[in-house]
């Protein structure tokens, strides 16, 4: 783990022998959301940016970051490596702006989502020009009389990664779960852990009771909140402000109202219809806490992300538009508490499919998500 955010290494030719210079560059990738008055658009970004103002460098690393195989940067790695001056907001600010350009105005809410930020050092050498060591091409012209690259800030590297115990703290088992996943479960104290700094942090878990055994659970985090700027506390607010078809029973004013956000990463468009949809139906029955019985999928998208995306879920669901583009953005929502529940999901022959929900997602989606 890291306590701000990974740096990686772009590996060079092995032919070059001359002194490498490391340029650093920001990555991000993430989920963008913008609501207006044509309604929630979305976008997945995969982008690169110069860390360092250069023009004599390439301005991203292009498909290098998703095509090649990246290393993380180690003190070892000689070379010298050039500072960051770039602020990484100031980088997904321009990506914000570049996309919402061509979106109808007011854009009454923004919002990015899952998003994971790393920097990317790629190899370099000087000559008479800045010569890519990784293809051994000129990357820029002739370079000014009297450039210097020791110019530009440069230091040895002194990040690693760290690395915190899979031992379950409260009974010392081996604790279970997929490698990109952030809950980590125990089955012989039926406990799950989440990473909080340096430690583990016992998280609260339940499931959907199910019959179904060669199914999946997909993770959602069921969040409680306090909602200001809208009347949203009660299943029964929930069904006026989502213009639901339903006659409000009486009993339904104490319900407490919980968002239900997708703990996994996937599509935008896909990752918003699950959060509404469930979050629409409200799930009421009884819970078990006790670990999933059948597959589950890991848990992979952190518990701040999910309450970053409980205004855009709102919005989502709120009728009519001319209500949401009035209200939305004098809504204040901040989470109470936070319960990882498992959903059960039939498996069929193309989809996972919850038919209590009238919900159904392919396979196909799930399984590309890994690579978000």
């Amino acid at each position: 783990m890291a306590k701000d955010f990974f740096r990686y290494v772009l590996p060079h030719s092995d032919t070059i022998d001359k002194e490498l210079v490391f340029f650093p560059y920001w990555r991000f990738k993430g989920m963008l959301f913008f609501c207006g008055p044509a309604g929630i658009k979305n976008r997945f970004i995969d982008v690169s940016h110069q860390a360092i103002a250069s023009p004599h460098f390439p301005i991203s690393v292009g498909l290098r970051s998703q095509a090649m195989r990246l290393r993380f940067l180690t003190p070892e790695i000689e070379g010298q490596f050039l500072q960051p001056t770039q602020p990484v907001q100031k980088m997904i600010q321009t990506f914000e702006q570049r996309f919402a350009r061509s979106l109808p105005k007011p854009i009454a809410l923004q919002s990015h989502i899952g998003e994971t930020i790393s920097l990317i050092y790629s190899p370099f050498y000087v000559a008479d020009k800045i010569y890519d060591a990784i293809l051994d091409n000129p990357v820029s012209s002739s370079l000014p009389v009297g450039y210097n690259i020791d110019d530009l800030a440069g230091a040895a590297p002194e990040w690693r990664i760290h690395f915190v115990s899979t031992l379950c703290p409260n009974c010392g088992w081996d604790l279970e779960g997929e490698r990109d996943a952030l809950v980590l479960m125990c089955k012989n104290c039926n406990s799950a852990w989440y990473p909080v700094g340096n430690r583990l942090k016992q998280l609260k878990f339940a499931r959907i009771p199910a019959n179904e055994k060669n199914g999946i659970n997909l993770p959602f985090w069921r969040i409680k909140a306090n909602i200001s700027g809208i009347n949203l506390q009660t299943y029964a607010d929930l069904i006026r402000i989502a213009n639901l078809p339903k006659v409000i029973r009486d009993d339904w004013d104490h319900i407490p109202f919980h968002f239900w956000i997708p703990a996994f990463k996937v599509r935008p468009q896909v990752f918003l219809r699950l959060a509404s949809h469930i979050t629409v139906s409200q799930p009421r029955g009884n819970l078990a806490e006790e670990l999933p019985q059948i597959r589950h999928h890991p848990s992979n998208l952190p518990v701040d992300e999910a309450i970053e995306c409980l205004q855009i879920t709102l919005a989502s669901f709120m009728k009519s538009r001319k209500t949401l583009i009035e209200k939305v953005t004098d809504v204040r929502i901040n989470a109470k508490s936070v319960v990882l529940v498992y959903v059960p999901f039939q498996d069929k022959h193309h989809e996972f499919v919850q038919t209590e929900f009238q919900l159904a997602l392919n396979k196909n989606v799930l399984a590309l998500s890994k690579s978000l």
